[in-house]
């Protein structure tokens, strides 16, 4: 979900950058300065240590200021923008050489006679290959200060875009589109497989902070850092209208409310319950190249007179779908979550919002509230729609199992049941046998296979199921493989091939058997 709680390297505030575009060497300088004073993911977690670091995570300052007190420029840096703490104008000056007053010009700082401070969050960020920063606005809320936000707050890395990254199929396309932007750290991602990129948004300081991300990051016209990403302002869909995209990324304002009282424009469409969910999957097939997808975080109502799944299935047209609930909140709890994000407890409004929010869910018959991923792909054939809930932990980045998903059912769809049988499956390497019985017992009364990697399935298998898997080893077809277990096991042949083939079929699906 998306939240203005930071996590120990992310950011957010009120203050905002000048509106003009920044002066063409600034973004480049400062980058060189940040990465000179090794203000990088790794140099502030080693700097800050385990308890000051996780201590930040909580929103808490002080074990990071006690242990930033020498003045190097990794020091100043921390201090002045992940600790929002004023520096000297001497110590600010040998962290960024010659760029002071040129940021507080630009709005990123503030200076006073002796003292600089942070208007804006500039916050190292990395992604397995590479260092990177993103500027934000400043985290509300440290040390139990009111963390209260402006309607146009723009949010920094938070847990909703590390889990949208992690969601997000790598691998080279010619277009991507990040949806709703923000700062652009999905933008970022993206111009790193990505020919070219589109960043939209409605927030106009959004998209300011998006093209300074872009600039000092190194991506922009023929940049050899990545693709570039080509800024623009609109509402969902409309800055692209008749584009169509390989891959598509969304983390959209999708808190789930009566649509009234103030907008905070990072989690709030303005449109009534998931509207704003659906629109986007009814309207993403019209924006996908055949074979592209469309990967979106999302809040979904689950209603009190029908399964949540009936409901979503319904929005999915012309698309593979793959839908994991990965969580469920009671009403209460979802609308203290995001009373809280606003910074709206102890305010003199809170009991009348949270009465309204929780009347306006009971009016509308919501029993709760799903939080998961939706993953569309544009087909021509038959569509495949999986809806699922699974709660428990993944493997992280999970993308790589979303691909494999897509690989899996476009070779069930070329298989028909003769071809099935004919097939070479390998079961896959991680995949693991676990029996439960009576201690002595001669044969165990319970058979789990269990993935080790990717979503980390278990499965519940009978005796037959389970021989089959053990000897998928690419040798032998399933044909013979499930006729020789029907002779071994006492079972007619044909009864063996009608009632486990569908069986084979869920197992190639789940990643169980990689087809051959």
């Amino acid at each position: 979900m998306p939240s203005s709680t930071s996590s120990p390297l992310n950011g957010s505030s009120t203050t905002g950058p000048s509106g003009n575009s920044p002066a063409a060497d600034l973004p480049d300088r400062l980058r060189a300065a940040l990465s000179d004073a090794d203000y990088t993911y790794d140099g502030v977690a080693e700097l800050l240590g385990t308890t000051a670091h996780t201590a930040l995570s909580r929103n808490e300052t002080v074990p990071g200021l006690q242990r930033t007190r020498g003045g190097t420029p990794l020091e100043t840096l921390t201090r002045l923008f992940l600790l929002q703490t004023p520096v000297s104008v001497a110590d600010a000056e040998k962290a960024l050489p010659d760029l002071v007053d040129r940021m507080a010009a630009e709005g990123i700082l503030e200076r006073s006679v002796g003292e600089v401070a942070a208007r804006l969050d500039v916050r190292p960020y990395a992604d397995e290959e590479r260092d990177l920063w993103v500027v934000s606005d400043l985290t509300p809320g440290l040390d139990g200060t009111p963390n209260k936000v402006g309607p146009d707050h723009v949010l920094g890395i938070s847990s909703a875009s590390t889990s949208l990254a992690q969601l997000t199929i790598r691998g080279p396309v010619d277009t991507a589109l990040d949806l709703g932007t923000g700062c652009g750290v999905q933008a970022l991602h993206l111009a790193a497989h990505a020919r070219s990129v589109v960043a939209t948004d409605v927030n106009q300081r959004a998209l300011w902070m998006t093209r300074l991300n872009a600039q000092l990051n190194g991506v922009s016209a023929g940049s050899t850092a990545g693709g570039t990403i080509d800024v623009r302002e609109g509402s969902f869909f409309e800055p692209v209208r008749g584009e169509r995209f390989d891959l598509i990324a969304t983390n959209p304002p999708f808190v789930i409310s009566p649509a009234t009282g103030e907008r905070l424009v990072y989690r709030d469409s303005g449109l009534p319950g998931d509207r704003v969910v659906e629109n986007i999957v009814r309207a993403a097939p019209g924006h996908l190249t055949d074979g592209g997808w469309c990967q979106i975080l999302a809040n979904w109502v689950i209603a009190e007179d029908r399964g949540w799944d009936e409901r979503l299935a319904e929005w999915v047209t012309d698309c593979d779908a793959w839908v994991v609930q990965r969580e469920v909140v009671d009403p209460a709890t979802y609308v203290e979550l995001w009373l809280k994000d606003a910074g709206l407890q102890g305010s003199p409004d809170y009991v009348r919002r949270y009465d309204t929010w929780l009347a306006w869910f009971a009016e509308q018959g919501i029993e709760a509230v799903g939080f998961g991923w939706i993953n569309l792909r544009r087909t021509e054939r038959e569509p495949t729609v999986r809806m699922e809930e699974w709660p428990y932990d993944v493997e992280q980045p999970i993308a790589p199992t979303i691909h494999d998903w897509g690989v899996a059912i476009d070779g069930l769809h070329a298989l028909d049941d003769a071809a099935l049988l004919g097939a070479r499956p390998v079961a896959r390497n991680d995949v693991q046998q676990e029996t439960l019985g009576a201690p002595g017992a001669e044969d165990p009364h319970t058979v789990v296979l269990r993935q080790r990697r990717g979503l980390r399935r278990a499965r519940q298998a009978d005796t037959l199921v389970a021989a089959l898997v053990g000897a998928c080893d690419g040798e032998l077809t399933i044909g013979q493989i499930l006729d020789a277990l029907a002779e071994l096991l006492g079972v007619d042949t044909d009864e063996a091939r009608s009632t486990h083939l569908p069986t084979v079929r869920e197992l190639v699906e789940e990643g169980f058997l990689v087809a051959g």
